[in-house]
C-alpha cells in the first residue's frame, strides 16, 4: 500500500467532526458521497454518529484556540495537547495518564489549575442534557407525586390502625365498666335476701 498524501498534522475530533458535517452537508468546498460512494457514506456517518456521543460536538473553533493558548504555561507537546482535546479530563489521575511524567513536570498545583482550564474552555454539554432531558424531569415530579400518595396511604393507614386501638381500649374500659357495676348489683342483692333471714332468726 502506497502512501500518496503524508499527513502533516495532526487532527482534533473536533476537526474531524466538522469535516465529517461539511462532507454530509456538501459545504464549505466538500463534496457529498456520491451513489457510488456507499462506503464513503457510511463511514462518514457512522464516524458523525460516534462524535455525537463525545463531548466535541460542543466545542466550537473560538473556544478550541482559547484553550491552545491557555495550555502554552504549562509546556505540553502537540500530542499532549491533543489527547487533552479531545479526552476533557476531569481528575488528576487522567492528566497523570495523558501527559508523561507529569509527577515531574506538573506540580499539583498545575495539574488543578490545568483541570480548571479544561473545564473552562471545553464544555462537556451538560447544560444541553438537562435542557433535553425535560421528560425525565417531568418524570421525576410524578416520581415524587407518587411518593405523596404512598405516604398519605400510610398515613391514612396508620390513623385507622390509632382508631381502631383507641376504639379497642373504648370496648375494654365499658366492659370493665359493666363488670364492675354487676358486681355491685350482685352485692345489693345479697344484702336484700340476707336482710330478712337476719330478721327471723332474731
Amino acid at each position: 500500500m502506497e502512501l500518496l498524501n503524508e499527513s502533516s498534522a495532526l487532527l482534533s475530533n473536533y476537526e474531524v467532526y466538522t469535516l465529517l458535517l461539511d462532507i454530509q452537508a456538501g459545504r464549505n468546498g466538500q463534496s457529498k458521497p456520491t451513489k457510488n460512494q456507499t462506503s464513503l457514506a457510511t463511514v462518514t456517518y457512522e464516524t458523525v454518529k460516534y462524535l455525537e456521543g463525545t463531548s466535541c460536538k460542543h466545542l466550537n473553533a473560538p473556544a478550541v484556540k482559547e484553550f491552545i493558548r491557555h495550555l502554552a504555561p504549562f509546556h505540553l507537546t502537540k500530542a499532549e495537547k491533543l489527547q487533552l482535546l479531545n479526552q476533557r479530563p476531569t481528575t488528576a489521575v487522567e492528566i497523570q495518564l495523558l501527559i508523561e511524567e507529569s509527577e515531574e513536570r506538573l506540580t499539583e498545583t498545575q495539574v488543578y489549575q490545568l483541570l480548571d482550564v479544561v473545564s473552562k474552555y471545553l464544555p462537556d454539554g451538560s447544560l444541553d442534557l438537562l435542557e433535553e432531558s425535560d421528560d425525565k424531569i417531568v418524570y421525576g415530579d410524578e416520581g415524587e407525586e407518587e411518593d405523596e400518595q404512598q405516604q398519605e396511604k400510610n398515613e391514612e393507614s396508620e390513623e385507622r390502625i390509632v382508631k381502631m386501638e383507641q376504639d379497642e381500649n373504648n370496648v375494654s374500659v365499658e366492659g370493665q365498666e359493666e363488670v364492675e357495676e354487676a358486681e355491685e348489683e350482685g352485692g345489693s342483692l345479697v344484702m336484700d335476701v340476707t336482710s330478712p333471714v337476719n330478721e327471723d332468726s332474731s
